[in-house]
């Protein structure tokens, strides 16, 4: 018996010290977790823009090394080429980094459907 009436007392104290934090929870704003509140949309469209800022700067840094490699070649054709070719695929890289931007973009507005001239 002694037994029995103290667990219900060590019961009734645990819920009397957790019932503020019960009711406490139910009045809390969404959001209170720390975690982003963005939508999926969202959320993709921040990758695209770091993946596609990656995709620039290995462009940029690409095309500064093939122009010390043409400038270091010294007249070696089969250098110059290669420069020539690093060069050409930088480029490539840059433009397809802006053609993902403007993709980007295009699909913001048509899923947004408001009208950005």
């Amino acid at each position: 018996m002694k037994r029995k009436i103290k667990s219900v007392a060590y019961s009734v104290s645990v819920l009397a010290l957790a019932a503020p934090a019960v009711v406490g929870a139910q009045f809390e704003k969404p959001g209170g977790t720390g975690l982003p509140e963005s939508s999926l949309y969202d959320i993709i469209q921040n990758i695209m823009y770091y993946l596609l800022m990656m995709v620039g700067i290995v462009g940029v840094i690409g095309f500064a090394i093939a122009g010390i490699l043409y400038l270091t070649a010294a007249g070696d054709e089969t250098r110059v080429n290669k420069a020539k070719s690093a060069m050409l695929y930088s480029i490539i890289g840059v433009i397809v980094a802006l053609a993902g931007l403007v993709a980007l973009n295009f699909a913001e507005g048509l899923l947004s459907a408001q009208t950005k001239f």
